[in-house]
């Protein structure tokens, strides 16, 4: 998997180990930076102009990544775990207030399927970005 690759880059500078790198403080930040960067290398790849935003407000609700795209807003939180909670797609309603419409949300997490919470809001594993 290229997010264990990853880890292992990230772990040579400031870690002692992968495993520790995986586990620690810092992973759900450093599978959100990995998960970025392959979805701005996508785009790129596909000879697209990636429109990548994030929100937080001063109440500090946050939505990780949002991607404009054909007049629409695609919210997508990034999480560390297998079995993502439907919850987490509350923040998604946020941007209710734009202008753009509401389009497919998601969260990007680390199970081995993928599948959705409704006909809205997809679980996608990270893998497969």
């Amino acid at each position: 998997m290229r997010f264990t690759r990853f880890i292992t880059a990230v772990a040579a500078r400031k870690w002692s180990s992968p495993e520790v790198a995986e586990s620690g403080a810092m992973s759900g930040a450093l599978l959100e930076n990995f998960t970025v960067s392959e979805i701005m290398k996508s785009y790129q790849n596909a000879g697209k102009e990636p429109y990548l935003n994030y929100y937080r407000d001063r109440d500090s609700r946050e939505i990780d990544v949002i991607i404009e795209d054909d007049g629409k807003l695609c919210p997508l939180e990034i999480k560390k775990t297998a079995n993502p909670d439907k919850r987490i797609t509350k923040t998604f309603s946020l941007i209710d207030k734009s202008p753009l419409l509401l389009g497919t949300s998601a969260v990007l997490c680390m199970s081995d399927r993928l599948s959705a919470f409704d006909r809205d809001n997809l679980i996608v594993p990270v893998w497969m970005i």
